[in-house]
């Protein structure tokens, strides 16, 4: 019988805000009563392991499908069962929140959508019904995986431009005919122009992996040639020029740099004529119509390849939007060229830009560069955020440099910004032709097809927005919403003809002020068909969101309303105490430290992508509800926006988020901490969002991270290894280092990798993305059974009886718990034989074990950092020493039960011991872990988070079991429930997890985990 205190405490403990229900599930051996099938079955393994067994008793819930009985392995080595989590699945539409109804105000998804009048959805077009699953990206790998349940879905392709196949000459084809040889198909052993495979490997090495110098490759090959010598031999290059011609006549590389200049043809002045008037700027660029064609010929972009634009939709009507090609604007823009006969049959081929200024030394003092890079629409998301080369360098823009004497002058400022455009004029000048006239090309399936070119959305950030679209800085690019109030709601959408009207009717003073329009610029796209610049600007989920709206204003609007509302000796208590708290929060793949806070002067992307993974939790206590919902909505928005697909349904939960934020980031208007109001062009740019997602497709594939990530390959590394504008060669670009990992062994031992090559058996590496076309989820044990020290015995072995390391990981009943293990095992589903009259004996084990550090959770998560084909990989510790310092045990998330309710029936446990074992001639991969029970039967309304407090017996033991692998779905990461009072300055990180009594459940730790624990 449980005491009457404890049962007390159990049942008060649901008793927490006004949305809690009763518990109603009863134990059927006592009086307790439980919210949840996967608790009942857990006190009853502790509590009544001897009643349970008893024929005459009803039997517990079958033990299959939960947590403590798990799917038994699958034949197939890569895939263990039915993804626990479908990756299609869609958050629920959040609950309605101060007055604001869940549902919007408008139909987002009707044939002609009042809100959306710039993008109609399609009247005709040529239905092709295709099962796709959600959780691929490549139409066949959708077929291959799709789930049981997999939504009907419905693709309708313009019925115009259908990238029909044709001949070299331009004349339709059969679409059954085999595609033309390539030039380069020579076979796999061809390494051309290296002599040998060898030859090839050494200068990747080299140039690529090592980016070593000339200097460095001169000594290593002279060490090499040295010790061959003797055996009559010689290496693969004599020396670094050597090495440097072969990488210089790779082909497919070669597109040679072109450059330009830029001056001045204004009125001079009669004395004193500024530096800036009289230099000449040099534009370096690569040819934009060489560059598209070897993208559309890349043939590792062939099952990641739009040929033309479709609008898709589930079988009960749900409109869905991805990769660019799927949304409203592709649509439109092949309606336009099809009005033209000769483009009937072309491929719609839209070039997205973006552009981004980096630096690349400190210690030089011309240490800016402003790349600008290329992409085509037609390739997936998924590739153009893999870095696959499916985003490439134009070229650089000219950066004109004044004194301080001429800086801010009317018409230094004007130069800057025409050079900016007759820039991009001129490098894109090759592919116009191609907008109106179509060309034959080569496609990554090896078929020629005709294509027609047109400008896409452009990726920058708001200060290059304001430029790219000639605007007075504070105002919108994209509406005519006035600077001093943009939240209005009274505005228009801005287009090149509006702006063309009045910049005739109005003098250039009226327009900077009434309508935010610098006048006399000419933008780029007026030179080009079919281009306007303030429809083509993509939301930026970087710079707008994160580095903008999070961490500019609202990180800063809660340090001021402490410090306002508080002494100032107060504030700063509570300042230091929110920086311990987010140093506290425990360990996480992938989560950058704060030791000290967030007191650092330079904050970098990745930095304010961490803070706002633990901000709400950490600042929950200190501030009123109203500031935690704020945040809540705010991340709920950003979390949202960055999925990998979206639909009816999470743009109508997108705006549900932004009205919320709205309604609750008043409190700082009322508080006296924005008292002019909320006029921040970042955050305005927010009510786009939605439309520009039905023209678009998902933000995810059109972000600034996705440049700032090239700027490393492409602009910084090679400039450390020379001075000058040097086209360097990427051998992947080339297909080579798709020929060696396909057709031929690796000369490196195969070991668990990512996508870049990095090794995730090193004991620091946490994961990363994982290359290679969508699976299943699975989890695998470390490569390496680890030596663990028996500190009592001093000896260190491999494997050893449960018995002898029972007590050193303080869990006494460790052989009971893997009997009864092997029991539900045996006997999955059931806890009696058919024979009501016979138990079910429970086997005896007598052999040893071998334990891990570690295990690897591999699962689809498109919506984070992930490889081509949407997977992730993460490495989940249980480890009795991290880093030569304490201890490090993971949280993870297990598949109980997929028909309960909240958090789409995972359960959270934490891994004490990660094992396997042999019985009866089955090896069992497992783990031993500690259980923790939700609180509650909904998310905590004001951060949006689950709680869950560790599940503790009678004794104040932790209540332990062992689970199967398979029945892991990834790590969880849980943060304190912190409260009003203020953390001790003793404690450290590694002590969270054993210190604190209950914790949210931290959806906001990465995307992925925001789809499954919402």
């Amino acid at each position: 019988m449980v005491p009457d205190h404890l049962l007390r405490i159990h049942l008060n403990a649901y008793n927490i805000g006004s949305t809690s229900l009763p518990p109603t599930l009863p134990c059927p051996y006592c009086p307790r009563y439980f919210h949840r099938k996967a608790g009942r079955l857990r006190h009853i393994q502790a509590k009544h392991p001897a009643e349970r067994s008893e024929p005459h008793l009803p039997a517990p819930p079958p033990a299959a499908h939960s947590s403590l009985s798990p799917i038994p392995p699958s034949p197939q080595p890569s895939f263990h069962g039915p993804s626990p989590v479908p990756s299609d699945f869609i958050p629920p539409l959040p609950p309605s929140h101060d007055g604001f109804n869940a549902e919007p105000n408008i139909d987002i998804d009707i044939p002609h959508p009042q809100s959306d009048q710039d993008y109609i959805l399609p009247e005709g077009g040529e239905e092709v019904n295709e099962n796709f699953s959600a959780a691929a990206d490549d139409p066949d790998t959708r077929n291959q995986h799709a789930p049981a349940n997999a939504p009907h879905i419905t693709r309708t392709y313009h019925p115009k431009l259908d990238g029909r196949v044709c001949d070299e000459g331009g004349d339709d084809i059969p679409p059954d005919t085999p595609p033309p040889p390539r030039n380069s198909d020579k076979g796999p052993n061809d390494w051309t122009p290296y002599d040998n495979r060898l030859q090839f490997e050494v200068a990747d090495f080299f140039f690529r992996q090592n980016q070593m110098s000339a200097g460095d490759i001169n000594f290593l090959l002279s060490l090499w040639g040295a010790s061959l010598a003797i055996h009559n031999d010689k290496p693969p290059f004599s020396k670094a020029t050597h090495v440097y011609d072969a990488i210089d006549s790779t082909p497919l590389g070669d597109i040679m740099w072109e450059s330009f200049g830029l001056q001045y043809n204004g009125i001079l002045p009669e004395r004193n004529v500024p530096s800036w008037m009289q230099a000449e700027y040099d534009i370096w660029f690569r040819d934009p119509r060489i560059l598209v064609h070897n993208l559309l010929s890349n043939p590792d972009f062939k099952s990641d390849f739009d040929y033309a634009p479709f609008q898709e939709r589930t079988s009960d009507g749900v409109h869905r939007f991805q990769d660019f090609m799927s949304g409203n604007w592709a649509w439109n823009q092949a309606d336009i060229i099809a009005e033209n006969p000769e483009t009937h049959g072309s491929v719609l081929c839209p070039i997205i830009l973006g552009s981004d200024k980096t630096t690349v030394s400190v210690a030089t003092g011309h240490n800016e560069y402003w790349p600008v890079y290329l992409s085509i629409g037609n390739i997936h998301n998924n590739i153009r955020r893999a870095h696959r080369n499916g985003l490439v360098l134009l070229g650089f823009f000219a950066i004109p440099k004044s004194t301080n004497e001429f800086r801010n002058d009317a018409a230094f400022r004007k130069f800057r910004r025409q050079l900016l455009h007759s820039s991009l004029a001129k490098m894109l000048e090759s592919l116009k032709a191609g907008m109106t006239i179509p060309e034959i090309v080569r496609f990554p399936d090896g078929h020629f097809r005709k294509v027609i070119y047109g400008l896409g959305p452009y990726i920058a950030d708001y200060p290059e927005q304001a430029l790219l679209a000639c605007i007075v800085q504070g105002w919108c690019p994209r509406c005519t919403a006035p600077a001093n109030d943009l939240d209005s709601g009274h505005y228009v959408r801005r287009s090149q003809a509006h702006t063309e009207l009045v910049v005739e009717e109005f003098e250039l003073g009226m327009l900077w002020d009434e309508y935010g329009l610098v006048g006399d610029i000419v933008p780029f796209t007026s030179s080009f068909p079919r281009a306007d610049i303030n429809e083509l600007l993509s939301p930026d989920l970087l710079h707008q969101l994160i580095k903008g709206a999070f961490k500019d204003h609202l990180v800063t609007w809660v340090n001021d309303y402490i410090k306002a509302e508080y002494p100032a000796s107060e504030a700063q208590k509570i300042l230091d105490d929110i920086d311990r708290r987010i140093a506290l929060a425990p360990s996480f793949a992938g989560l950058r430290r704060f030791p000290e806070g967030r007191n650092f002067k330079q904050w970098t992307g990745d930095d304010s992508k961490a803070l706002m993974k633990v901000y709400i939790a950490v600042i929950e206590g200190h501030v009123p509800d109203e500031i935690v919902q704020t945040m809540r909505a705010f991340l709920e928005f950003c979390y949202i926006a960055r999925r990998d697909r979206h639909d009816t349904h999470t743009i109508a939960a997108l705006d549900d988020a932004l009205q919320r934020f709205h309604n609750h980031r008043e409190i700082f208007r009322t508080s006296g901490i924005r008292l002019d109001g909320f006029n921040l062009p970042r955050q305005h740019s927010l009510i786009h969002y939605c439309k520009l997602i039905r023209a678009f497709g998902a933000p995810n594939g059109l972000c600034s991270s996705i440049t700032e990530s090239k700027h490393i390959k492409a602009v910084k590394e090679p400039w450390r290894r020379s001075s000058r504008f040097q086209a360097l060669i990427d051998f992947a670009e080339c297909g080579m280092l798709q020929k060696t990992d396909r057709n031929t062994p690796r000369v490196v031992p195969n070991t668990h990798t990512n996508a870049n090559g990095n090794n995730l058996e090193e004991e620091d590496d946490d994961g990363e993305d994982v290359g290679g076309p969508t699976v299943e989820a699975f989890v695998d044990l470390a490569k390496r059974i680890c030596k663990y020290c028996m500190t009592r015995h001093l000896i260190s072995m491999r494997r050893f009886y449960p018995e002898d390391i029972a007590a050193e990981i303080e869990q006494a009943d460790l052989l009971d718990l893997i009997q009864r293990f092997i029991q539900n095992q045996q006997h999955p589903g059931n806890w009696h034989v058919s024979d009501a009259n016979i138990t079910v004996p429970v086997p005896t084990f007598y052999g040893k074990i071998a334990v891990y550090r570690s295990a690897v959770a591999t699962f689809h998560a498109p919506s984070d950092i992930s490889g081509v084909g949407g997977m992730r990989r993460e490495r989940i510790r249980a480890v009795e020493s991290w880093r030569k310092g304490p201890g490090r045990y993971d949280t993870i998330f297990v598949n109980a039960d997929s028909s309960m309710e909240g958090m789409r029936g995972l359960e959270v446990a934490r891994v004490r011991l990660f094992f396997s074992f042999s019985h009866d001639g089955v090896e069992y991969p497992c783990a031993l872990v500690h259980w923790f029970s939700r609180v509650g039967d909904l998310p905590d309304e004001r951060t949006g988070m689950w709680l869950v407090e560790p599940d503790i017996l009678d004794d104040g033991e932790p209540f332990a079991s062992i689970i199967h692998l398979d029945t892991i779905v990834r790590a969880s990461h849980l943060l304190p429930v912190f409260g009003q009072g203020h953390v001790s300055r003793t404690l450290a990180f590694t002590d969270t997890l054993d210190t604190f009594t209950r914790f949210y459940v931290n959806k906001y730790i990465d995307h992925h985990a925001f789809e499954i624990a919402t």
